[in-house]
């Protein structure tokens, strides 16, 4: 028959040991330490058990981010647009924003897909037991916020600190902008719908930066098709478009008209520059004042 008691050696085996068993189990009952949280735009609360390796992106400033963060080796895909930097180029692509191309993306075995909160795919993709973030930088403060989340899940501390760099490349523009510049009223073509980006846009925003006015008002939404005759009337300064966008641009009815285009103050992009303008990522900073000079 065992007797219950306890003695001296037993009782240092004891003391060693509850402490571990305590620890066992309270893991048991509570998460991970080293889980990831993030709520996405969506709303939905999506965790990961440790930082993802394999991340497919399909929106190309999430891409720029990513790879802003040093982390541009664990990109295993992107979507058709994305072309900076130069190593996603050969990346395999899975289609576009509104149409990825799921199979494709199932075939990368990603850990993380991230994707714009107005994709189609984010349902599908989940229900085929991927994990999928949505973020939708449409603002200088959701482009912070964004590369923020990003760094928290990819495990990168000085996110704050490549923002701060970014600001500073803002704010280093504003200071290049000749004061004959400031007080200028601009008119800035995203696409030749036409679509403009107005004062509620991140690039109305940065141009309210800069100090020069918007003549599109940011009631009519951050990127409103616009009637060309608004334009007309509104007779800008300067007109800001990219290369692909200015063809026929002064074919339209009075533009030629317009003291932009008649003294020919339009500032005409190529496309590596039009990406950067139209993209609110990390490449932001700087791109539009260093065009006002």
């Amino acid at each position: 028959m065992l007797d219950n008691k306890v003695y001296p050696d037993e009782r240092l085996a004891l003391a060693r040991f509850l402490p571990l068993l305590l620890v066992s189990v309270l893991l048991s009952w509570c998460p991970s330490v080293h889980a990831l949280e993030i709520i996405d735009d969506r709303g939905v609360r999506v965790v990961l058990a440790q930082p993802p390796q394999r991340i497919v992106s399909v929106l190309p400033s999430l891409s720029e981010t990513v790879c802003a963060l040093g982390q541009c080796a664990r990109l295993v895909g992107v979507d058709r647009y994305s072309n900076f930097p130069a190593q996603v180029r050969s990346l395999p692509k899975v289609g576009g924003g509104l149409d990825p191309n799921v199979e494709a993306i199932v075939a990368l075995r990603p850990d993380l897909v991230l994707l714009a909160a107005s994709s189609p795919a984010a349902a599908r993709l989940e229900s085929l037991g991927l994990k999928v973030v949505a973020l939708e930088p449409k603002r200088h403060a959701d482009a912070q916020r964004v590369m923020l989340q990003l760094g928290q899940l990819l495990g990168v501390p000085d996110a704050a600190k490549l923002w701060a760099v970014i600001e500073a490349e803002v704010d280093a523009a504003v200071r290049l902008v000749p004061a004959a510049a400031r007080s200028k009223r601009i008119y800035f073509e995203v696409n030749s719908g036409p679509y403009a980006a107005s004062t509620e846009s991140f690039i109305g925003e940065t141009l309210a930066r800069l100090g020069v006015a918007n003549i599109v008002p940011g009631e009519m939404g951050p990127f409103p098709r616009i009637n060309p005759e608004f334009v007309v009337r509104a007779d800008p300064d300067l007109i800001m478009v990219g290369d692909s966008n200015f063809a026929g641009m002064q074919q339209r009815p009075g533009w030629a008209h317009m003291q932009a285009i008649a003294q020919g103050r339009v500032c005409v992009f190529p496309p590596d520059v039009s990406d950067v303008m139209v993209r609110p990522g990390p490449r932001m900073g700087g791109c539009l004042g260093k065009h006002l000079r």
